[in-house]
């Protein structure tokens, strides 16, 4: 009976801490009827290896010093609504329902939506605007913005929050499984490609290979989940990287990059780690098939879901061989 009392014991506290895949965070924005919630998963593991497999573009990609999170779902036409009606600038997008991911949104569009993110809720602007218009470029961050700065990445702030996900980010969130530090060809955790589907959440799935007609699914209904547990990262719309196509032409009116595969693409080429595209897709210039996905930085701010500590895992493990050898000497 002791013996069992230890090991129900253990299998919870180890439950407990194990990582989830869908582990989130949710951080609500707006105000009064202008409110919504996004739902963020925990990208941990920090300091893994990149994916340096050359069929992988970029190569090597995904390696990512730090935990963050990543919206578990694409931005929604309900969510740039809402802000559009909180204040006086507005974002062009699409009206398939308040559901579906918000498409023909610029890329510049999306770095004011997501600057709002920040400073909406007492937090500093990501990306350097220095014009009010919606759709003008940004201005890149300098070494005399001394609390702002990065060299390594003069398109964002060091002190933001919520930003686009960088190419690391977006390719960790969608093709690095942390279970056994392996990167997939696709977001659904396999090297074979997934079964098309108009809509569903089924594992091994993916919204692609439909009419263009259709249309997107809703962002919850986008196939199956990453490794991480992100859905959406395979098909459904194109998603806007933050940094440039060809990551050498670091400028404000470079065409940026975009990953995923859309709904109406025939191959299930468009959804995989091989495949990054621009379209000469200038900040300026949305289209119907793009959308984007919000990432969070600050440890502070959804998701706060803890890393696993493998140390205490291994701890109580031994505890249990403790017990367990302890039973079987008497």
């Amino acid at each position: 009976m002791k013996l069992n009392l230890v090991r129900a014991t253990l299998a919870v506290l180890v439950l407990g801490i194990l990582p989830v895949a869908s582990q989130a965070g949710t951080a609500t924005f707006g105000s009064g009827g202008n409110t919504f919630n996004m739902e963020f998963v925990t990208i941990g593991n920090a300091g893994n290896a990149a994916d340096t497999n050359a069929e992988g573009k970029p190569n090597p990609a995904g390696a990512v010093g730090y935990t963050y999170g990543i919206g578990k779902f694409e931005v929604s036409e309900e969510m740039i609504t809402k802000f559009n009606a909180s204040q006086s600038l507005q974002i062009t997008k699409d009206t398939r329902g308040t559901a579906k991911p918000a498409t023909s949104v610029s890329w510049n569009e999306a770095a004011r939506f997501v600057n709002w993110l920040n400073t909406s809720t007492g937090g500093v602007a990501a990306y350097k605007f220095t014009s009010g218009g919606v759709n003008d470029d940004i201005e890149l961050w300098t070494s005399a913005d001394t609390a702002d700065y990065d060299s390594s990445n003069p398109y964002r702030s060091i002190r933001a929050t919520y930003v686009l996900p960088s190419y690391n980010e977006w390719y960790k969130a969608a093709y690095y499984n942390p279970t056994n530090s392996t990167y997939y060809d696709f977001p659904t955790g396999s090297n074979t490609a997934p079964t098309p589907v108009a809509s569903g959440t089924d594992a091994g799935t993916a919204v692609y290979s439909q009419t263009r007609d259709q249309g997107p699914a809703d962002v919850t209904q986008a196939g199956g989940l990453s490794p991480y547990g992100v859905m959406g990262l395979g098909g459904n719309v194109n998603e806007w990287e933050e940094g440039p196509s060809d990551l050498a032409n670091i400028s404000a009116s470079s065409p940026r990059g975009i990953r995923g595969g859309v709904w109406y693409y025939g191959g299930s080429g468009g959804l995989s780690s091989s495949t990054r595209d621009n379209f000469n897709d200038v900040p300026s210039i949305g289209y119907d098939s793009g959308g984007f996905r919000v990432a969070s930085l600050s440890s502070d701010a959804p998701p706060a879901v803890p890393e696993p500590s493998m140390m205490v895992i291994g701890t109580l493990l031994g505890l249990g061989g403790y017990f367990g050898k302890r039973r079987m000497k008497k």
